[in-house]
Order: C-alpha cells, then structure tokens, then sequence
C-alpha cells in the first residue's frame, strides 16, 4: 500500500493506492497516525481513488483515524471510494458514522 500525504493549512489528504488488506494493516496504520500527528490537522481526507482492494482491515484504519481526529477535535471525510470498497464500509455501517464524497 503507497500513501501521498498532501498538507494543507490544517488539512491533510492521504491519497492510498494498491491493496488495503491485513498484510500491510499495522505498516499504513502506523503511517498513517505519523501523518496525522505531524500535521495535526482539522480536516482529515482520506482519499481511495487507487485502492484496487479493500477487506475489514480497511474498516480498522478508518475507525483508528477517526479516532485520532477525534482526539484531536477534527472531522475525517473518505473520498473517491471505489464500489468494491464501498461495499465493504456499507456492509459494516461505516457510511452511516463517517462522509464519503465523489
């Protein structure tokens, strides 16, 4: 999994490709929370335009980055979710806690 991070004032766009699944969950998890503690942003957007997989992993690091934006008193919006990731977080409620935008 390959992360673009793109920092804005107090914003931070992480822009995934590849496949999000359990193999590398705990190495883009960790990049992730680095990403957010070094930018403490109030807008976090995670951005799925190349994720070509995703399983239940993805719905982890989703809630573990809301969680740390939460901490930090900000909002996490998913964007450019492909339908079979889109399934997946439909399937498990996650559009019903976080904004996804196309």
């Amino acid at each position: 999994m390959e992360i673009q991070e793109k920092v804005g004032e107090r914003a931070l766009v992480l822009a995934f490709s590849g496949e999000m699944d359990h193999h590398g969950a705990r190495d883009t998890l960790r990049r992730i929370e680095l990403a957010i503690d070094a930018a403490m942003p109030r807008t976090l957007t995670l951005d799925f335009s190349g994720v070509t997989f995703m399983d239940s992993s993805g719905i982890a690091l989703i809630l573990r980055s809301q969680q740390r934006m939460r901490f930090l008193d900000g909002t996490i919006l998913l964007c450019n979710v492909p339908r079979q990731a889109r399934r997946v977080l439909e399937a498990a409620g996650i559009t019903r806690l976080i904004t996804l935008q196309d």
